[in-house]
């Protein structure tokens, strides 16, 4: 029998440390309150009260902070799958080269012999700092593993995601970019690797003479050590082959559907309609998702076309609409695969809606190519603006959600488990009348 009421414990409405007010989300048709308790989203609500009952809890009746977001929209901050921090920000090594894939890898390559982990870790942290100020939250970032950089940038990498907790969650994919069964000792560093706790692992076949043993290999270790796999595939336009299906067997045969990405993938911008129909069924079927790389993509692909040279930048948001896990990231920044870039991914998804020709009824979908897709893609458990999740948003100058990607607001201010990371003023125009 339940005990008689006035015996009741009294339920105490929540009690914050932060209110976010007046904050337009995707989800909701008009502004809402945010309340945050001990770093976690703890309310959604039209409206918050600010504090406890003190007649139920004195000691929990403090006043929260409050910020009003005055109806701009907030978002879980962005999300970027595909970046290369530990080469990044190498032009002033080796000028603007004007050169292929494998011009790059072969310049990176003699570059990386001499890198230290504190270069690695100088040239990582600015557009790491260059990231968060542009609004992301989450990024997998892919490290070189071999002989020629042993495990020095794996350790300057993992320095950088213990020192920038504070702002961003950082997960390390390890991968040999220039081979495996074809560069002696590779194999043992990436296990090493993989041992000092590696989140993800990644591969390139193109880069090996036996891709398909490079593939299987790979796919051992992801089992081996229960981490998923993000690859480097197909990446020329040529599409009389291609180790896309090798990838989809490899991973419908191990039941790895859902934890395999593959990025670049511009082999399915040259495909004619009926063969890109087959593909995309395929991949769905797999279950593998898809990372297209603007930046990249575009500055590397169709060097060789003397006019009408092709975009070799494979359509996202129209995979997407087909059911494909898809995401656009920065992959290079500054260095000789994309002498470009300042981590932003809000301009990096414009670029890909101008490219793309995107109208505006994709612009919902290019968002979430920055936003959520990745986040499934990286299969982020406690993403996005839901009460229990760790309170990381982003405020954008702007209050219509469908056109954030096509006006680039500012982003004015982020906040990573409750507390605030940057903030950003907005620009104040000075008029000689006043």
């Amino acid at each position: 029998m339940s005990p008689p009421t006035r015996f009741r414990a009294m339920a105490a409405p929540p009690a914050f440390d932060l209110i976010f007010r007046n904050a337009l989300l995707r989800s909701s048709a008009a502004p809402v309150d945010i309340g945050v308790r001990n770093g976690r989203i703890a309310a959604i609500e039209p409206r918050l009260e600010p504090r406890l009952d003190p007649r139920l809890d004195p000691r929990l009746a403090c006043e929260a902070v409050e910020i009003d977001v005055a109806g701009r929209l907030a978002l879980p901050g962005f999300v970027d799958s595909h970046i290369h921090l530990d080469k990044a920000c190498l032009l002033e090594r080796c000028g603007h080269i004007h050169g292929t894939l494998g011009d790059a890898i072969r310049a990176v390559s003699a570059m990386k012999r001499d890198f230290t982990s504190e270069d690695v870790y100088a040239r990582g942290a600015k557009v790491l700092e260059r990231a968060i100020v542009h609004g992301t939250t989450r990024m997998r970032t892919h490290v070189e593993i071999d002989p020629r950089i042993g495990l020095r940038s794996f350790e300057a990498i993992k320095q950088l995601k213990r020192d920038y907790a504070w702002a961003i969650d950082l997960s390390l994919c390890v991968f040999p970019q220039e081979g495996l069964t074809n560069d002696p000792g590779a194999e043992e560093l990436l296990v090493e690797a993989l041992r000092d706790g590696a989140d993800a692992i990644g591969g390139c076949p193109y880069t090996d003479t036996d891709p398909n043993a490079h593939l299987a290999r790979i796919f051992d270790l992801a089992r081996q050590f229960d981490l998923d796999v993000d690859l480097h595939l197909d990446f020329d336009l040529d599409p009389s082959w291609s180790h896309l299906q090798e990838v989809c067997r490899q991973t419908e045969q191990r039941n790895y559907g859902g934890r395999v990405a593959i990025g670049h993938v511009t082999k399915l911008s040259a495909l004619p309609p009926e063969r890109l129909k087959a593909a995309t069924a395929q991949l769905a079927k797999a279950g593998v998702a898809v990372t297209v790389l603007p930046a990249t993509d575009l500055y590397l692909m169709g060097r060789e076309a003397t006019h009408n040279a092709p975009r070799g930048l494979t359509l996202a948001h129209k995979l997407a609409a087909d059911g494909i896990v898809c995401s656009v990231a920065t992959n290079n920044v500054l260095n000789p695969f994309t002498p470009f870039g300042d981590a932003s991914l809000l301009r990096m998804a414009n670029f890909y809606a101008n490219v793309a020709h995107a109208s505006v009824g994709d612009f919902d979908t290019c968002l979430d190519l920055v936003t959520e897709l990745p986040a499934r893609l990286m299969n982020l458990k406690d993403y996005g603006i839901s009460v229990g999740n760790p309170a990381d948003l982003v405020v954008l100058d702007i209050k219509d959600s469908r056109f954030a990607i096509a006006a680039l607001p500012d982003i004015l201010m982020g906040f990573k488990n409750g507390r605030q990371t940057f903030e950003r003023s907005p620009a104040k125009l000075l008029s000689p009348r006043h």
